[in-house]
């Protein structure tokens, strides 16, 4: 799979100590950066770590956003003066424990009703606007739910409006630029303006394939290979595979005689996840959040429609921002493509979102249109990097707002939690006092769905076998953001001293082992290969969502539905297995492997969550 590895990390983010209390009538915890009387309660960015918070100076309010550091890296001073700089400020919602009730009753509400109830009013973007002009910034823009105001301007000009200071930075050679005081906003605009993103240009996320060593020959369905026999079931190519070279058996112990890890295309998958009658004529559009040049990736997901038998999906280009010619990612955005619409069967339309780069800010304007446009239900990000950044920077606070008016009017984002197991990336110093793990962002937002991975067994015929928690799946529990209510109940750790749940991850998980990961199409890799990861997850899950609203349309955001269907299903009395795996209703619920902090037990877990999903199952009881 392509993992998006959190590069500020990676460099060696270090920061002051994050802090605050949870203040429930504040969009930020009492005291903390962006906290102010005169805001409404917000969905962003929260923690129960308390450390003071320097008083802003005279005429100036704290935003969200707060320093950063580059460990080994080389401070060059003060940023050029006339190099060009664009901001993105975010702007505050209105009556959000109302809107954060409706998302909890699993209510779905029009863009009108948003725009009208919730959304920055439009003399608060004008008081916004108007500040940028006088400080003689350029190309200004308001988003149009009002979220976003955006400008371009000097660094020095940028460094004045913001009473910041911006320096440039080498870091293995790379140039970057990044704040290294708070950035502050006029008092007139406190409570307004929450965060100011773009004062770095880190590349907080960057392509890292993970894919299988060599490529196999890959056919339709109706040129498939017979299936596997019993007594040679565990070879690594599937039903729908010919032709793989020398194959390696995955080391099978001696118990495991039911079933064998192999790889999957997707009508292999829709046999092993149970797809059954469900329906997947296509009425539904998905949206892929990607980066750079994505021409490549639509030649190789054409060639993957080819070689599984399935019809072709007309593909929409959205560019945000300014066009890049970067083609690093491209090998995820083929997978989310092919294996979100290959789960579904069919999607009406691909909308295929390509931002201009992996910083924050390019990626929060991305998942504003993705909103802002409406066009698709559900949407996929098959990225991440630890949390810590987006909370220093301000942007976890802002996409968090976003997220949870998309979840509002029925949008529902599916996320990936990482392929470092319970660890988030590397261990160099992250900010958070203690040095606690973290989890991955933005699968660690209350308002999108974090799907976590497993090893994917099937029985000789292709049918369901078991599951085990992958052991690099992503999973554990956030440091900043609380648990939403539908699944404050049912975690069984993770309850502060204030009564508060911390966030965990994941939601629900799907195959995403490498070794029994998705066969597709690669140009760039020579041809058919192995992906796996949680990269491979995520899209998976989006396309079992995509034919629960082709036959149940209106269902809305996906979280509380799913936990809700969980809380009212009985365990079944049947194990299945090996590996040993629970029904739990459409669930499968998984009780073994580990994700290295945390272990797969019955229940909710920091490794499987709810467990994957079984989609016939799910379609007969979803929306109840």
């Amino acid at each position: 799979m392509n993992r998006l590895v959190p590069l500020a990390v990676v460099l060696g983010l270090t920061t002051a100590s994050c802090s605050g209390g949870h203040g429930a009538g504040s969009f930020l915890p009492s005291g903390a950066p962006g906290a102010g009387s005169a805001a409404p309660a917000s969905a962003g960015a929260r923690t129960t770590r308390s450390t003071a918070v320097a008083a802003p100076p005279a005429g100036w309010a704290t935003t969200a956003t707060q320093a950063v550091s580059l460990k080994s890296a080389t401070d060059l001073g003060a940023l050029d003066a006339t190099k060009p700089v664009t901001v993105r400020l975010g702007l505050q919602l209105h009556n959000v424990d109302q809107l954060k009730s409706a998302v909890q009753s699993r209510a779905v509400l029009s863009p009108g009703q948003i725009q009208s109830a919730y959304a920055p009013t439009a003399s608060e973007v004008a008081q916004v606007t108007n500040y940028l002009q006088s400080q003689g910034l350029t190309s200004i823009a308001a988003e149009p739910n009002g979220l976003m105001v955006s400008a371009t301007g000097s660094a020095a000009q940028i460094a004045k409006a913001f009473d910041t200071t911006l320096h440039a930075f080498t870091v293995n050679g790379v140039s970057a630029y990044a704040n290294t005081a708070p950035a502050y906003v006029p008092t007139a605009l406190n409570g307004i303006v929450v965060a100011v993103l773009g004062l770095n240009n880190v590349q907080a996320f960057a392509t890292s394939p993970h894919r299988g060593g060599q490529a196999v020959n890959h056919a339709s369905p109706a040129d498939s290979a017979p299936a596997p026999q019993p007594e040679s079931p565990c070879a690594l190519s599937s039903v729908f595979i010919v032709g793989l070279p020398s194959p390696q058996p995955i080391p099978t112990p001696e118990a495991y005689t039911t079933g064998c890890p192999r790889n999957y295309t997707p009508s292999d998958y829709w046999r092993a996840y149970d797809v059954g009658s469900t329906s997947g004529a296509g009425r539904t559009p998905i949206a892929i959040m990607a980066e750079g040049n994505v021409s490549s990736s639509i030649a190789d997901f054409r060639v993957n429609e080819q070689g599984d038998g399935l019809p072709e999906v007309p593909v929409v280009v959205k560019q945000v921002g300014v066009a890049s010619p970067d083609t690093a990612g491209a090998d995820e955005w083929t997978l989310d493509m092919t294996a979100s619409t290959g789960m579904a069967r069919r999607v009406s339309t691909i909308y295929l979102y390509a931002t201009t780069s992996m910083t924050d800010s390019d990626i929060a304007l991305m998942y504003n249109r993705w909103v802002t446009d409406d066009l698709a239900p559900i949407g996929n990000s098959s990225f991440g990097g630890c949390e810590a950044f987006p909370y220093l920077d301000g942007s976890m606070l802002v996409d968090d707002e976003i997220m949870l008016m998309g979840a509002a009017q029925g949008q529902t984002m599916f996320a990936s939690t990482g392929d470092t197991g319970s660890f988030c990336s590397v261990g160099n110093p992250n900010g958070v006092p203690g040095g606690a793990p973290l989890v991955e962002y933005p699968a660690a937002s209350p308002y999108v769905v974090a799907v976590g991975g497993t090893t994917l067994w099937s029985q000789y015929d292709g049918t369901y076998a078991g599951e085990s928690a992958w052991n690099a799946g992503g999973g554990g529990l956030s440091q900043f953001e609380y648990s939403p209510f539908w699944q404050s109940g049912i975690q069984p750790v993770g309850t502060t001293a204030t009564g508060q749940s911390f966030r965990g991850t994941p939601d629900i998980a799907m195959d995403g082992d490498l070794q029994t990961g998705m066969i597709v199409y690669i140009a760039s890799a020579g041809g058919w290969t192995t992906i796996g990861g949680t990269s491979l997850s995520s899209p998976l899950a989006a396309g079992v969502w995509a034919r629960m609203l082709q036959n149940h349309p209106g269902l809305g955001f996906a979280a509380p539905q799913l936990y809700h269907t969980f809380a009212m299903s009985n365990p079944g009395t049947k194990l299945l297995g090996p590996p040993p795996t629970i029904n739990v209703g459409p669930f499968h619920d998984v009780v073994s492997g580990s994700n290295g902090a945390f272990a797969a037990t019955p229940g909710y877990d920091y490794t499987t969550g709810l467990g994957s999903l079984d989609v016939a199952a799910l379609n007969a009881v979803i929306g109840q």
